[in-house]
């Protein structure tokens, strides 16, 4: 994402349609089987080496992450590019909610997990993700920000087809920032998303 839209309005949350599934299509249900333990999935070799630009300041690691995975279809997304912002061992962990109203549970990938699992869907069908909203906290060498997405089929569609929040773990080793865990969950209805984390950076 490199360009932050700000919403207008407060939309109540839509109802889950199959447009409004392919989030979770891309980033949970491609991951591979729900509640896989983390201890399962090794840690990754060495990442490559990062842009200095991409990994300066909390501002350009969000904005790196979202930029690495957007683009249209038939756009291979720079897997290498997404590599060198995490921390070997790093996690990305969304919420699944069960059609059938059953408990919430975690789908746990490792990088090179989500890459295998979501790079073909994304060269296939195209997918654009934009930050709009942002809370930071920070401490020392670790920070958490809580940065509200939406998602879209095409760069240039008027309205988002999932919206939801990322919980983005970061550290700064004392000479660039890394994530180390991506945590998130959709809007879906009956859990809108708080004003409070619709506006502001």
């Amino acid at each position: 994402m490199t360009s932050y839209a700000t919403t207008a309005a407060r939309r109540p949350a839509r109802p889950r349609t199959a447009a409004a599934a392919v989030r979770a299509l891309i980033f949970a249900v491609a991951l591979g089987a729900a509640g896989r333990p983390a201890a399962a999935q090794q840690p990754a070799d060495a990442p490559p080496p990062a842009d200095p630009a991409d990994v300066a300041s909390i501002d350009a690691i969000i904005a790196a992450l979202y930029d690495v995975i957007s683009g249209p279809a038939g756009q291979a997304r720079d897997w290498d590019r997404f590599r060198s912002l995490f921390v070997p061992g790093a996690r990305l962990i969304p919420v699944a909610v069960p059609r059938d109203g059953g408990p919430a549970r975690t789908r746990m990938a490792s990088v090179e997990r989500y890459i295998a699992r979501s790079g073909p869907i994304m060269l296939e069908r195209g997918f654009f993700e934009r930050e709009i909203s942002r809370k930071v906290e920070r401490f020392g060498h670790i920070a958490h920000v809580f940065s509200t997405y939406a998602s879209y089929w095409k760069e240039d569609d008027a309205e988002p087809f999932a919206r939801g929040i990322n919980s983005i773990q970061l550290m700064h080793d004392g000479d660039r920032w890394w994530v180390v865990t991506i945590f998130w969950d959709s809007e879906r209805p009956g859990q809108p998303i708080p004003a409070e984390y619709l506006s502001g950076n």
